[in-house]
Parts: C-alpha cells; structure tokens; sequence
C-alpha cells in the first residue's frame, strides 16, 4: 500500500476559504454573531477557569488565545474554541495530583497528540468512539461540576473542598450549619432566572444577564443592608488587567524525580485531555454542519485544537476545545464564517482589559447557579433514558463508564469504557458469523456463487465435507471454526472444503489458525480445498505464504471449482486403492 501525504488533506484552514470571496454583508453578520457569542462566553470563561480550580483570568485568557487560534486555524467555518465544562474535573485532578506546573506541561503534551492525530489523519477514527461511552462520561462529568457547585452555592466558604466524589458530600454534610442563606438566595435566584429567562427570548444572553443583575443585587446588599457575607470573585482572586506576558512553564521537579518520569506521569492525563478535546471539538463541529450544511475538515480540526493548546499554557491558560453551545449561539446568531470566532476572541479580551474590576464583583453564588444549569445541559438525560431502553450491553457500558468518571476519573472511566464498548462488539460480531457444516448436498438457491443455472441440490463427493464461514474471520472466530470442525468431522474424510466467498476480511489469528488446521488435516491424510476466497483474503493468505503450502489447486473461485477439485482427489485415492 502505497503511503501518501498531502498537506491540503490534513491542514487546510476555512478561514482561507471564506476570505476569498468575503463581502461587507458577511462582515456585519459576523460581526453581531461575534459580539453576542463573546458576551455569552464571558461569564463562562471565568466559570470554568473558577470551577477547574484555576482563577477567572486563566479561563478568560484561554478564551481569549484559544478562541482566537481554533477559529483562525480551525477546519470549521462556525466552531467556537475555549475552556468547556467537560475539561473541569479532569483540570481539578491533575492540578492536585501534580500542581498548577503540571497541568501546563499536560496541556502542551495534549495539545501535540492532537496535531499528531491530525497529521496522521484520525480525525475520521474518533469519530467511532461509541456512543455508549461519550454519553456515559459526559453525563458524570455534568454529575461532577454539579458536586463541585455546592460550597459556592450554599456559601459555606469552605477552604479545601476534597477532590473525591464520595468524600465532598461528606465534607458538605458535616458542613451543613455553615449555610450562609444570604448566599444560597442569590444562588437559587440566579438558577431560576437561567430556566425562565430563555423561556421568554432563546436569543438573549441569559446567563450575562443574571451575573449582571445578580452582580448588582449584592452590591446593593453590601452597600445599603449591611450584608458583607456574600463572597465574590475579587474575595478570593486578584483580577489583573490584560494579558500576562508569556512565559515558559517552571519545571520544578521533586527530588529524585526527572523530567522523563514527570512525563510519564503525566502521560494518562494528557492523553484523556487529548481525546475529550478530540471528540468534544469533532462532535460540535459535526452537529454545526448539520445545521448550516457544510462539511468540517476534521484533521484541520484537531491542528489547530493542538496548537491552541500548546500555545494556552504558555499564558497560564487551561485547556480548550470546541464548545457546542456557544458554537450553536454563534450560528444563531449569523455567524457563518471563522471571522465571527475572531471578533468573539477580540470581545473576550476587551473583557479583561477594560473589566477587570467589575469581573470581580461577581457573587460564587450566581456562577454557582450558572454552572449547575451547564451541567444540567451537559447531563443528556434524555440520552440516558433512550440508551436504557436499547440493548442492556449498551446501557451497561454507559452506566459503567458514568460510574467510573465520578467515584475514580475520567481517564480509568474512559479507558475501560473503551475496552468494554470492544469487548461487547467483538462478541456480537463473533454471534453474528456464522458456521455451517455439509456432508451430502448442497443448496444453489442459496448460494449465489454457483455457476449454472441447473437449480438442482449440488452433491458433495463421497468423503468430503463442506464448511462455510459466513462473516469476518478473526481472532475469535477462529477459534470457534477449530472447536466446531473437531466436534463434526467424520472419520471417513478425506477433503475438506472451506467455503469463504463471505468471508470479508482475515486477521493474522486465522491465517495461523487455517495455517494448523492445514497441518492437521495433512497429518490424518485429509486434502484442505478453499473456496470463493475474495481479492483481499487471498492477498493475505498468499503474503503469508499459505496459499503455496495448500497449493495454489486447492485454492478455487468458487464451490463449483472446490467440488471438481475434491472429486479429483477421491478419485485419485481411489485409484491408488
């Protein structure tokens, strides 16, 4: 197979495209699309910056550098880039595994196994992750972020929450007098504000609305009823002005330790930062093609999630991909090409230069509210109760996968979901080949590589048996065909035909396995005759050099060949007889 590489295919910008015949209709559209886009991205970005256990300058500056870089680089004409709420726990983990330093070398080692995935064209093999497995993490994330929302919602100020799922209810339990009520009425204010507001205008920016008026409430409170127990953002972060200039991450190793190993531990949570960010980013880029009816360029795609996630840490940002909801407000909005993501970047960076001090302002209980409703979002209820009325091994893998991702982390849930999704499809697949044995006649009306039109029952010669393997023949398939041949075979035999012309492709197990079985039957003095063998098997059967141990006369094109053949044969052993 001949290897070609063509730098269109795996990176080639929209960005390119769209300018070459860009009009000032287009630029106003975007224009009002980038605007809403980044007023909606705003209070997210310092949400999840907060939420990751970082500040609300990080998750803005990651908005702001890998919003920019995704859009300008980006395989989609529509996709919104920046920190997301799927990112959140997995941020949390490694921050208190291996500190802020060593989340921004995962970051940097993600973001090269994305241009990777994308210079090796597996933007398309993401895509076949099972569905079973994106629902069931997605919806532990939403579970998590939820749990990570009630010290803030609740206002009991506690200063180390734990990490793990289990022991933060406890914490919260044992908590549970320290409620400030003054707190949770912002919070439970801001939450209904989210569900009722969008009932009115699906268009307004909903959530910039109530961190406004929720903003203004505690100010209020604070400044004329003497309520000063409302934490907000500028309580617990210094909120700079501008962005920081970059710098290299400090590499700060422990003693004993060496870069090598630090990579090493960090290697796993790269990794599931690479995948969600793939599979994140290729899913919201699919379902924006549904809707304005183009076609992403999926390697394209992942290069520039890669870069923009090199090139984040650098600034102290965290990491990013493509955020469906805000790229579905964006194409609400007008936005059809990559310069509406451009100005979304250049309204978030707007944000943190002249804002500053309003950010800071912001009560935790409304964000709080804000991010409880994103992981309602996020849940894909629905999802989980279809997937319960589909096949139980589905839900299993779901179910798995959603418990995994909250009791221990995303990369152990991802991992075994993965390897369960496989399992499951290696043993339907190994249910759905079939393997039928004959020793008297055989059916035309059945068999559609029968030559003639003579329809009645083909008789198989005496001491020749037929076997048909209808289905791939892999590793566990070959297995099955070994045991049932032993159970069936007579002693009288002395052809076996192998009827393969449905046999779609073979692996290297069962080559090995023909390859004994050959030897075996040679052995007893039984002659192995192949039958209907595709151009594909038979490439393999004859690279591995089995097609000229069997000899290339007991190889035929079709039953009718295999029956000649074993007819010659029993008559040469009859012969000798």
């Amino acid at each position: 197979m001949k290897l070609e590489f063509s730098l269109k295919d795996v990176f080639c910008p929209k960005l390119f495209n769209c300018l070459r015949a860009y009009t000032r209709k287009q630029l106003l559209q975007d224009s009002i699309a980038g605007f809403i886009v980044g007023v909606v991205a705003i209070p997210l970005a310092i949400a999840f910056g907060i939420a990751s256990g970082v500040g609300p300058t990080e998750g803005l500056i990651t908005a702001v550098i890998a919003g920019f870089i995704i859009s300008a680089m980006g395989g989609s004409k529509v996709q919104i880039g920046g920190p997301t709420g799927a990112f959140i726990v997995i941020i949390y983990g490694v921050i208190q595994q291996h500190g802020i330093t060593g989340l921004l070398i995962a970051t940097i080692m993600a973001g090269i196994l994305l241009i990777l995935m994308g210079i090796f064209k597996l933007g398309n093999i993401i895509k076949f992750v099972p569905y079973p497995v994106v629902i069931g993490f997605t919806a532990g994330i939403a579970l998590t972020i939820f749990s990570t929302q009630m010290n803030d919602l609740f206002g009991m100020n506690i200063e180390s929450v734990p990490a793990d799922f289990l022991h933060k209810w406890v914490c919260y339990a044992q908590h549970w007098q320290d409620i400030n009520w003054w707190a949770f009425g912002i919070g439970i204010t801001s939450l209904l504000m989210l569900i009722f507001l969008p009932k009115l205008s699906k268009k307004m920016p909903t959530s910039l609305i109530v961190i406004i008026v929720m903003t203004a409430v505690v100010w209020v409170l604070k400044q004329y009823a003497g309520v000063d127990s409302i934490t907000t953002i500028g309580d617990l972060y210094t909120i700079p002005q501008g962005i920081p200039m970059p710098k290299m991450p400090s590499l700060e190793l422990t003693e004993g330790q060496t870069l090598w190993s630090l990579i090493q531990n960090l290697f796993p949570a790269a990794f599931t930062i690479a995948i969600l960010g793939a599979i994140e980013s290729l899913l919201s880029a699919m379902v924006a093609d549904g809707v304005i009816g183009d076609q992403h360029n999926s390697n394209t795609e992942l290069i520039a999630q890669g870069v923009a996630n090199i090139a984040v840490p650098f600034f102290g940002g965290i990491p990013a991909t493509g955020a469906i909801a805000r790229t579905m407000t964006n194409i609400d909005s007008g936005g059809r090409t990559p310069v509406a993501g451009i100005i979304h970047a250049l309204v978030l960076l707007s944000a943190l230069l002249f804002f500053g001090p309003l950010v800071g302002m912001i009560p935790m209980a409304c964000l709080a509210g804000v991010l409880i409703m994103v992981s309602y979002n996020m849940s894909g209820w629905r999802s989980l109760v279809w997937l319960a009325k589909n096949p139980k091994s589905d839900f299993i893998v779901m179910l798995v996968t959603f418990v995994l991702t909250i009791l221990f982390d995303l990369t152990i849930a991802i991992e075994v979901g993965l390897l369960l999704a496989i399992v499951l499809f290696l043993k339907r697949t190994n249910e759905a080949t079939s393997i039928r044995s004959f020793s008297n006649e055989l059916d035309p009306n059945a068999n559609s590589d029968v030559y003639g039109h003579d329809l009645e029952m083909l008789k198989i010669p005496r001491y020749t048996e037929v076997y048909e393997i209808d289905g791939p023949y892999f590793f566990g398939i070959a297995n099955k065909f070994d045991d049932i041949s032993r159970q069936t075979s007579s002693g009288e035999q002395r052809v076996r035909i192998i009827r393969m012309r449905k046999v779609s492709f073979i692996d290297s197990t069962g080559i090995h396995n023909l390859e004994q079985l050959y030897l075996r039957l040679r052995r007893s003095g039984i002659v192995l005759v192949l039958s209907g063998v595709n151009s594909q098997v038979f490439g393999a059967l004859e690279k591995a050099g089995l097609v000229e141990m069997i000899g290339h006369e007991n190889v035929r094109n079709h039953i009718n060949g295999a029956l000649e053949r074993a007819e010659q044969i029993v008559e040469a052993i009859d012969n000798k007889k």
